[in-house]
């Protein structure tokens, strides 16, 4: 393995793997894609649906999707030791999620990474991780095409 390499697997200062946490680059990567997310949702039409899925103050979601990706990435566990516990899918069972509206999550969330300048293979790893979440969280359709 290269030095490279190990740079990117490696945290070297406590020989472990490095978490997507460390690879996005902290919080700070986290916060301008969820800003970017929710701006998109907030400017662009092609979002209206998922737009009319949440609150008229997209505040407290930008905090909770970047507490939320804090902890699932591996940084700080905070955000989730606050509530006790978290369940993405319980979370969202009584939402109205249908196909079109998680595509419309995946894009603006592509569109994110794109604009907040993620490194584009680990943005793909994300995107195909969420992509499959997304599809999950589809109500009353077998199957999801996602």
């Amino acid at each position: 393995m290269t030095e490279t390499e190990t740079s990117r697997t490696e945290s070297p200062a406590q020989n472990r793997p490095i978490t997507p946490f460390e690879m996005i680059g902290g919080v700070e990567p986290i916060r301008r894609v969820v800003d970017a997310f929710y701006d998109l949702l907030e400017s662009d039409p092609q979002y209206a649906e998922l737009r009319a899925m949440h609150a008229p103050d997209l505040a407290p979601m930008r905090e909770a999707l970047c507490g939320f990706f804090t902890g699932w990435m591996g940084g700080s566990r905070d955000w989730f030791n606050a509530r006790g516990g978290f369940c993405v899918m319980t979370r969202h069972a009584k939402m109205p999620v249908t196909e079109k509206t998680a595509q419309q999550w995946n894009d603006a969330l592509r569109a994110a990474l794109a604009a907040a300048q993620v490194e584009p293979g680990f943005a793909a790893q994300m995107d195909q991780i969420l992509t499959r979440l997304a599809a999950g969280m589809v109500r009353g359709q077998k199957n999801a095409g996602i």
